[in-house]
C-alpha cells in the first residue's frame, strides 16, 4: 500500500516535461456583438487594440514534449472604459475555461506559442 501511494505521488512528477519559454504567442479575439474574429500574432511584451480592449502578452510558454499542442500564455487584458484590468493572469490553450476573461463583449483565446524551428 505505501508503495502504491510513492507511486502516485511521483507518477506526475516524472511524466511532467521541461516548459521552455516562448518569444511570442498567436491570441484569438471574437466580438460577440459583431462576430468579428481576428487571430494575432504577438511577441512577448508586445500589444494589440481590437475596440475597447487591450491585449498584452506578458509571456508564453509551452511544453518541451508538445510544442504546437499546448501553450500557457501570462496576459493582462485592459478595457478602456474599466479603471482596473479586465483580465490579468495564465490561460491554458488546450483548457481556454480554465482562466478565461469574464467580459460581456469580447472573448480571448491563446491558441499556441511561437517555438523555434
Amino acid at each position: 500500500m505505501k508503495r502504491l501511494a510513492l507511486v502516485l505521488v511521483l507518477l506526475p512528477a516524472l511524466a511532467r516535461a521541461d516548459i521552455l519559454p516562448g518569444a511570442g504567442a498567436q491570441l484569438r479575439v471574437l466580438d460577440k456583438m459583431t462576430g468579428v474574429v481576428a487571430d494575432y500574432d504577438l511577441s512577448v511584451g508586445q500589444s494589440k487594440s481590437q475596440g475597447r480592449l487591450t491585449v498584452q502578452l506578458d509571456e508564453c510558454r509551452y511544453p518541451s514534449d508538445l510544442p504546437t499542442g499546448e501553450a500557457y500564455a501570462h496576459l493582462t487584458i485592459l478595457d478602456s472604459d474599466l479603471a482596473t484590468p479586465a483580465f490579468k493572469g495564465w490561460m491554458v490553450a488546450s483548457s481556454p475555461a480554465l482562466s478565461a476573461l469574464d467580459h460581456p463583449r469580447y472573448d480571448v483565446w491563446v491558441l499556441r506559442c511561437d517555438v523555434p524551428g
